[in-house]
């Protein structure tokens, strides 16, 4: 494997910065970039699934997943100095992995050409959801 050293992403505050990013979304997963992250030219990633894809065997499965992805791409592909957020989909637990791969080279395609997809609408996020007891 070739090209530069892959670090994960720990703190919080670094997931939100990606937030305001570069965002391609595909059916597995939502790529962020935040292209302004390291001066040094460090690539980092980090994963996030939400509990609203499954139970935790579900979710871990799709972390595993996108991780094995991000460890493969991102030293070749990635943009370096960047940071690096795979949001997994619903979608993306049952995906075929070849392609995900491919999505995820088509998304980082885009990133690096600065063409992301548009910013979320307001109030889309953050929305209470029902708790019942």
């Amino acid at each position: 494997m070739m090209g530069c050293k892959l670090e994960t992403i720990a703190k919080r505050s670094d997931f939100l910065a990606a937030n305001n990013g570069i965002r391609v979304a595909r059916p597995g997963f939502v790529l962020l970039v935040n292209p302004l992250a390291r001066p040094d030219g460090l690539r980092r990633f980090g994963v996030t699934v939400t509990k609203r894809i499954g139970n935790a065997v579900a979710r871990n499965r799709m972390k595993r997943r996108l991780r094995a992805l991000a460890r493969e791409l991102l030293p070749v592909q990635g943009i370096a100095g960047a940071d690096h957020v795979l949001i997994g989909r619903e979608n993306g637990i049952e995906r075929d992995f070849g392609l995900l791969r491919q999505e995820l080279e088509a998304a980082l395609a885009r990133a690096a050409a600065g063409k992301g997809d548009p910013p979320r609408k307001p109030g889309l996020k953050g929305k209470p959801r029902g708790r019942g007891k």
